[in-house]
């Protein structure tokens, strides 16, 4: 088994047709598949200045539901953010309110880290 699962040109790589996954339109990588199931909120700093950011990762969306969802909880949060490789991100420690937010939306999210 010796196929590219990563190019430094397009990021992962879709397992059955090749093509870089955000571009990907086969059946082999569906929406659901992107995220592990489990939302996952965590708070990191670094390469920030030791400003704090809080990370929400795992969400089983695409990039324009993900946008959507992103722009709610920041107007939940009052803070500003953005989406960066599947991944939200909302400027400060807002992790207890994204949990209780997502659970409310149906999501199976977890505080993760200290």
């Amino acid at each position: 088994m010796n196929r590219k699962v990563y190019s430094s040109e397009g990021g992962r790589l879709c397992p059955d047709c090749g093509e870089p996954a955000d571009g990907c339109r086969c059946a082999a990588t569906p929406a659901a598949s992107r995220g592990s199931g489990r939302v996952r909120v965590g708070r990191e700093t670094k390469g920030r200045r030791g400003k704090a950011v809080t990370v929400v990762s795992g969400l089983p969306l695409g990039a324009a539901d993900l946008a959507d969802l992103a722009k709610a909880l920041k107007a939940r949060c009052g803070a500003g953010g953005t989406v960066r490789d599947g991944v939200i991100e909302i400027q400060g420690d807002h992790r207890d309110t994204l949990v209780t937010e997502l659970q409310s939306r149906g999501y199976d999210a977890k505080r993760s880290g200290g």
